[in-house]
């Protein structure tokens, strides 16, 4: 039982023997489960302070990395969890089961709410099993495309298939080709001229980019959901100032597929050489995982965000 008055809640999941031996938390806490009796689940925890854990980014960032960290290594023990936001508390409070005096612990609250919730997180779970999330971000480097031509050959390869404009668009280009083009344009001009005339050239650059992102970004999503089982749109985390965006996602991968994406990645870079890629993982599946309930983790008192 908690002697702090509140309960720390990484995530949810199947109540393994020993998921968590060994494992630390925030601050380097040990974590533990907390057996939820009748369910075949669990609340991964460490006990804690009736209070949110407040700081500066640097140390919030910092608290965050290491609760990634205690989940993964659980999450690599069971195979499935549904992990939590940060600064999830779960407080005693409130009458206890029989109503007759005294206050619920809050191992009695959090165990009462699985319990309610059981049947939605054993779906939940049964779907995640053996699941990892992948980030995949792709941009265009335009420093890296030709400064001649490659606005025609976006422009017909618009409407055709997308698996076609991956293979097509962009063979043979060379880095830095469209520099070299560009450096050729302004010699011998004025000042203002240079300037202006390198103005219409970023233009002209970023236009014929985002033709050749947006043909390439159906073909390579359709591609990516024939090896993951569901994809979701992201917010790019980084992008270098020449970078056109492309696609920026989200994937739940088998384990045994997180090879084929890789291949299709591949593929994509040996075909287009201006491609720029990132991909990260494999980690819990952090974007397809939802707690039932929403903020039913305690009251909406007990949970708070960064």
């Amino acid at each position: 039982m908690s002697e702090q008055g509140a309960l720390y809640v990484y995530a949810l999941l199947p109540d393994r023997n020993g998921a968590a031996d060994g494992v630390t938390g925030l601050d380097g806490l040990p974590v533990r489960l907390l057996p939820v009796p009748g369910t075949g689940l669990a609340a991964l925890v460490h006990d804690a302070p009736a209070s949110p854990y407040q700081g500066d980014d640097e140390q919030v960032r910092r608290w965050v990395g290491q609760q990634s960290e205690a989940v993964t290594a659980v999450w690599e023990r069971t195979g499935s969890l549904l992990p939590t936001t940060f600064n999830v508390l779960v407080a005693g409070g409130g009458p206890g089961a029989d109503g007759a005096g005294g206050e619920r612990t809050a191992e009695q609250r959090l165990t009462d709410w699985v319990t309610e919730q059981a049947p939605r997180i054993t779906e939940q779970l049964d779907a995640l099993d053996g699941r990892c999330e992948l980030r995949v971000e792709v941009t265009l480097d335009r420093t890296a495309m030709p400064a001649a031509g490659m606005a025609d050959t976006a422009d017909a390869n618009a409407d055709a298939d997308a698996d076609e404009n991956v293979h097509v668009v962009g063979a043979g280009a060379g880095a830095g080709a469209g520099a070299g083009v560009r450096d050729g344009r302004l010699a011998g001009r004025s000042a203002g001229l240079r300037r202006l005339l390198a103005k219409q050239q970023e233009q002209h650059s970023r236009q014929t980019a985002e033709r050749l992102a947006d043909s390439l970004h159906a073909g390579l999503r359709r591609r990516l959901l024939s090896v993951a089982e569901d994809l979701r749109d992201r917010g790019r985390t980084h992008r270098a100032p020449q970078e056109t965006d492309v696609l920026s996602a989200a994937l739940l991968v088998h384990g045994d597929d997180v090879d084929a994406v890789g291949t299709v990645l591949s593929e994509l870079r040996a075909q287009q050489p201006a491609v720029r890629i990132r991909f990260l993982g494999p980690w819990p599946p952090y974007s397809f995982a939802e707690i039932p309930g929403g903020q039913g983790v305690g009251s909406s008192a007990d949970r708070h965000g960064p």
